[in-house]
């Protein structure tokens, strides 16, 4: 009788890592509280009469750059996972390390975009809940960069990960694309339906 040890794929079926686990349920806490925030957001643009209120309009060349950047990197950070399932840790890494240069230049458009509006937290209502959602939001892909980064140097240990040891790897993806998800619906809100 075969006794599956902590590499073999055996192991994996017969016990679920209960860190994806850990690691999906608090991303649906962290739903929940983008959910409080884009129901919050909702209720007072129904509520109020000229939405956004004058002098706090976004523009929507940048955001919807910084949107392709985040969301195309959804599919560079999956072909680093494709790699590493074919022993690829040389692919892993390049793929890794192109998604962390996306988060990277996302961050920068965003600062740069908050240096620009003309507006601050505290002009006005809309003002405040754009910087408070889009600001909690880029915490996430600060976090999510961070993730990539150390998953990129753990990587550099021979044999840290493999075809059967890459559960770091798949969580760093799995919260990438929680980050993606939530931005696409923010920029539905903040500015798709904010033009119309």
């Amino acid at each position: 009788m075969a006794i599956a040890t902590e590499n073999s794929p055996a192991h994996h079926e017969e016990h679920p890592d209960l860190r994806v686990l850990g690691l999906i349920t608090f991303l649906i806490s962290e739903s929940l509280m983008f959910g409080g925030f884009f129901a919050t957001y909702l209720f007072y643009r129904t509520s109020t009469q000229t939405w956004p209120p004058e002098g706090t309009e976004v523009e929507l060349l940048l955001p919807t750059i910084n949107t392709i950047i985040l969301v195309s990197s959804s599919f560079v950070i999956h072909f680093g996972d494709s790699a590493i399932k074919k022993n690829d840790v040389k692919g892993m890494r390049k793929w890794y390390k192109i998604t962390a240069l996306m988060g990277i230049i996302f961050l920068i458009g965003q600062v740069y975009e908050y240096l620009t509006l003309g507006y601050g937290l505290s002009t006005n209502l809309f003002s405040n809940c754009f910087y408070l959602m889009t600001g909690f939001h880029g915490i996430h892909v600060f976090v999510g960069v961070l993730l990539i980064l150390g998953v990129l140097w753990r990587s550099r240990r021979t044999g840290h990960y493999n075809e059967h040891k890459h559960v770091g790897i798949e969580m760093a993806e799995i919260y990438w694309h929680f980050v993606d998800i939530i931005w696409i619906v923010l920029f539905t809100l903040l500015y798709v339906l904010t033009k119309f």
